[in-house]
C-alpha cells in the first residue's frame, strides 16, 4: 500500500507544518471557545480527534478513486485547491472571511468542529493538493502529528487562550496566513504546467 522508500523527513515536516497552517487550531481558539461555552463548556476532545482524523485519513485514499469518478485527476485538483489555499491564506493574512463557517453547535464536537471547522473544504482539498507533490506515507504521517496538535489543542483551549491572548493569537494567524500564501503558489506553480496533459 505505501512506498516506504518515499519515506522523508523533510516531506513529513512540510506536510505537518502544511496542513497545520490550514487546519489553524491556534487561530481557531475564539471560535472554538465560542462553540464550547454554547456547549455546556464541554468539548469532546477525543471525538472531534477521531471524527476528523478519520475523515482526512479516508480522503487521503480514496479521494483519487472520488476523483476519477467525476472524471479529474490529482494533477487539476491540485491546481484548483492551490487557489483555495491562496483564499484560506489571504483570509489569515488580510482578516477577512470568504468561506462562512457553519456555527450551529447542536450537533456537538462532530459537527461542526471535527467538520468543517477542523476537517473542512480547505483541509480536505489541500490533502488532495499535497498528493500530487508528496507520498502517501508522509501526508499520512503529517495528518497523524495533527491529529496529535488537534488533540492537544482542543483539551488545553483554556490555557492556550490565557498564554497568548487576542494580540498573540492574531500574529500566529498571519504568520501561517503568509506560509500557506507560499505554499499556494508553489503548488500552484509545479502543477499548472502538467495541467491537462
Amino acid at each position: 500500500m505505501f512506498d516506504w522508500g518515499s519515506l522523508s523527513t523533510k516531506e513529513i515536516l512540510t506536510v505537518s507544518f502544511t496542513l497545520f497552517a490550514v487546519i489553524d487550531m491556534l487561530g481557531s481558539v475564539p471560535i472554538l471557545v465560542s462553540l464550547r461555552e454554547k456547549m455546556g463548556g464541554t468539548i469532546r476532545s477525543t471525538q472531534a480527534t477521531i471524527a476528523s482524523g478519520t475523515l482526512m485519513i479516508v480522503f487521503l485514499f480514496v479521494g483519487k478513486e472520488f476523483l476519477n469518478l467525476l472524471g479529474l485527476d490529482v494533477k487539476s485538483f491540485a491546481v484548483a485547491g492551490s487557489i483555495v489555499i491562496f483564499i484560506l491564506g489571504l483570509e489569515m493574512v488580510l482578516g477577512m472571511e470568504f468561506f462562512k463557517p457553519d456555527s450551529n453547535p447542536r450537533s456537538g464536537s462532530v459537527v461542526p468542529i471535527a467538520f468543517p471547522l477542523i476537517a473542512g473544504s480547505g483541509t480536505l482539498t489541500t490533502i488532495m493538493s499535497l498528493k500530487a507533490n508528496y507520498g502517501d506515507v508522509n501526508i499520512l504521517i503529517g495528518i497523524l502529528i495533527n491529529c496529535i496538535v488537534i488533540y492537544l489543542v482542543l483539551k488545553s483551549l483554556k490555557w492556550i487562550e490565557k498564554v497568548l491572548g487576542p494580540a498573540g493569537l492574531t500574529v500566529v494567524r498571519k504568520f501561517f496566513g503568509v506560509i500557506l500564501l507560499a505554499i499556494a503558489v508553489k503548488i500552484f506553480g509545479s502543477n499548472i504546467v502538467k495541467f491537462g496533459r
